[in-house]
């Protein structure tokens, strides 16, 4: 089972139970995925199998969008809708008062990573010590807002708020951003929604929910997976002959006329001699990943040969 799914989670539901529930479903042995998406979030949540998990760090590095709903006049504790309150304030700012603020944090920013993050300290993610009711120094961290889009404002009645497109850097987080956007309007805020809508090069416009694949044939289940090179988006090709193909699957350095680059990935022009023979035939059948400096190939991320085969077979099926 090798291959990437983009699931849209649904709320309530941990990143890691999503993963399992998925795992079962398609009775895949190997799998992780790309970077925790809260219970309180939902959507884009890219799912690795098998050779698929060798490039999940892409993801993971990857930018992020995100639409989020920001609760004004009420601070919580944690930042989003489950937590305490800790304050409640008049919501007296205006329309141009919230765009002069957003404007303040569009490119690059300081951010407190949250006490209730994955972050480590000593050893132990940062939210093991907010159960416990302990707080921990924590140093700003650098990141980018890239776009920050007001998509919706209701300064009026019971229940303040504003809507926003955050197209972000990874190591962004979102509740930090609506807690400090509050401060700069002198009301307070905590983050009332947040949907991931795409991560790098993937979104939600070929996601399934995890009702949709447990109602799919299981058949069809194995099909709703994304080839591994869906990974590999916006990285540029190599082809390798037959030769070269099997000496770079062994970890050696090949020498052609390719500009240097950073992200590469590289395909068998046909079938590979390491691969022991399949039903058919093996055309550019991906190899791994890897980078070019000076007209060399350096091997990066390689599938053994008997991933290779059984994506074969898989895409045959």
């Amino acid at each position: 089972m090798h291959g990437l799914l983009l699931l849209d989670k649904a709320l309530g539901v941990s990143s890691n139970q999503a993963l399992q529930r998925a795992k079962w479903l398609l009775r895949a042995d190997k799998a992780g995925h790309t970077g925790t998406l809260d219970p309180l979030a939902t959507g884009l949540l890219p799912l690795c199998f098998g050779a698929a998990t060798k490039f999940s760090q892409l993801q993971l590095d990857a930018d992020k969008v995100y639409e989020a709903t920001l609760r004004l006049g009420v601070r919580t504790h944690g930042g989003d809708a489950e937590g305490e309150v800790l304050e409640r304030r008049p919501v007296a700012c205006s329309p141009e008062q919230v765009q002069q603020v957003l404007a303040r944090f569009s490119g690059a920013i300081e951010q407190l990573p949250p006490m209730h993050s994955a972050l480590k300290h000593q050893g132990r993610a940062l939210y093991e010590y907010a159960r416990a009711g302990l707080e921990v120094e924590r140093a700003p961290r650098r990141v980018s807002i890239h776009v920050l889009e007001l998509l919706a404002l209701a300064l009026e009645g019971p229940e303040p708020a504003l809507r926003l497109r955050v197209h972000c850097s990874k190591g962004t987080y979102i509740r930090s951003l609506a807690e400090d956007i509050g401060a700069a309007l002198g009301c307070g805020a905590h983050l009332s929604a947040l949907r991931r809508l795409r991560s790098g090069s993937l979104g939600l416009e070929r996601s399934l929910t995890l009702e949709q694949l447990e109602a799919l044939p299981e058949v069809e289940r194995l099909r709703a997976l994304l080839p591994v090179d869906a990974l590999l988006a916006g990285h540029e090709r190599v082809t390798l002959d037959d030769d070269n193909a099997a000496r770079f699957l062994t970890g050696l350095r090949r020498r052609g006329p390719w500009p240097d680059g950073e992200r590469v990935a590289v395909y068998a022009a046909s079938a590979v001699p390491a691969v022991p023979a399949t039903t058919g035939p093996q055309a550019s059948a991906l190899l791994g990943s890897a980078h070019i400096v000076g007209g060399e190939l350096i091997p990066g991320r390689l599938l053994s040969p008997i991933e290779i085969q059984q994506i074969t077979l898989q895409t045959q099926s």
